[in-house]
């Protein structure tokens, strides 16, 4: 039986043969999806991913870009929403 902390599947488990010709189990974190346009659905860059123990360590200033709708839509959704916004 694992180790109370290693049963829950937040960990993803991995299969290793260790040199003594055993298998062991390895827990490792699972890997993040990158940041998406809410309209479009591509990829964000400079967004950051990972655990939340590694982004709370980045600054404020480093975790997204500094313009409207950052971190949420794309640059070519961003320059349509605003132009439909000041032809309201």
């Amino acid at each position: 039986m694992p180790v109370p902390s290693r049963r829950s599947r937040t960990l993803r488990r991995v299969y290793v043969k260790t040199p003594g010709n055993k298998n062991k189990i390895l827990y490792k974190l699972r890997g993040h999806s990158r940041a998406k346009c809410s309209s479009c659905g591509r990829l964000l860059h400079g967004i950051k991913t990972g655990p939340s123990s590694i982004i709370r360590n980045i600054s404020k200033s480093g975790k997204n870009p500094k313009r409207m709708f950052a971190g949420v839509l794309c640059g070519n959704c961003t320059k349509l929403e605003i132009i439909k916004r000041i032809r309201k």
